[in-house]
């Protein structure tokens, strides 16, 4: 089921309905406009399980699907920028480009951005478009932080006699993009059992805190990447897919909570903690943030 509730600026929880029709406050925090598209956005129609929400744990989508959770507008607004991005992109697709398509199997279904001739003269180009922060594209880029010696040393203070390290960037490691990946081969395969050929998987990424800082910092000095994704094995993307439409087909029926995400789901808890739109409902995701509060409150009674 969808979100059933706003959280308001203040905490307070409020039937979307109830917002939409009168808000409780002297003045909205935002335009009308802007809160009935966010409450939209969260009216999904579709009843099968679809790719993003299998690459997601089966806990989260579980969740999501049989539980009553609140939401704070605010948190949408980043998935509302894709929309617009998407929306932009579809109304210039004129010639032989395919564009917000829903194609589906048995297992389930998926709706890509763009195939065609979108870079060069290759019509078998699939295309992705995502909007992310400069955290994700660090990571997606296989670029780091190594910290090196400088060859000096603290010559007074607490460390002195300790050597001197100066932060760089390195630009070869590995390349954090494994659900993106699987996400746009799932469209891959679904778009050659339609009878088209893909030649080639790509993803266009805006970073939304381009020209920031802390973009800079973390290597990302452009607004837009372009970045190829390589082929996965149909076989391996069957098996996965099966297993996790099984699982959570399984969980449904039984009304069972299925077993905690993994810690790649679950971002290593961050997720948890602040970004999972179900976590009030979910026993792991309570017990960390209560364990979290607790650890501030004896780091605080001891300051």
């Amino acid at each position: 089921m969808p979100a059933t509730k706003f959280i308001c600026p203040d905490g307070k929880r409020i039937d979307i309905a109830d917002c939409l029709c009168s808000c409780p406050n002297q003045q909205r925090c935002m335009f009308l406009p802007t809160l009935r598209a966010v409450a939209n956005s969260l009216d999904r129609k579709i009843s099968e399980p679809t790719v993003t929400e299998l690459i997601a744990g089966t806990r989260e989508t579980f969740l999501k699907k049989t539980t009553d959770y609140a939401v704070d507008p605010a948190s949408i607004l980043y998935a509302l920028h894709g929309q617009v991005v998407h929306s932009i992109n579809e109304r210039h697709t004129q010639g032989s480009i395919l564009s917000e398509e829903r194609l589906k199997d048995e297992i389930t279904s998926g709706q890509f951005d763009l195939f065609g001739k979108i870079l060069d003269s290759d019509d078998g180009v699939l295309g992705d478009l995502k909007i992310t922060s400069s955290f994700k594209l660090m990571k997606a880029l296989g670029i780091y932080k190594q910290k090196v010696d400088t060859g000096e040393v603290y010559k007074s203070g607490l460390k002195k006699g300790q050597p001197k390290f100066r932060t760089e960037l390195r630009f070869d490691g590995v390349r954090d993009l494994l659900d993106w990946a699987i996400q746009l081969n799932y469209y891959r395969m679904l778009l050659e059992q339609a009878g088209f050929k893909v030649n080639r998987m790509v993803i266009q990424a805006i970073c939304r805190d381009s020209g920031l800082r802390i973009a800079q910092e973390r290597g990302i000095t452009k607004s837009i990447y372009i970045i190829p994704i390589n082929k996965i094995s149909d076989h391996w993307l069957q098996r996965y897919f099966h297993h996790k439409a099984k699982a959570l087909r399984d969980a449904i029926n039984s009304n069972t909570l299925p077993p905690v995400c993994s810690f790649r789901e679950r971002w290593g808890n961050r997720k948890c903690l602040g970004y999972c739109a179900a976590r009030e409902n979910c026993p792991y995701a309570q017990k960390l943030t209560a364990t979290k509060e607790e650890s501030y409150d004896e780091l605080q009674l001891s300051a």
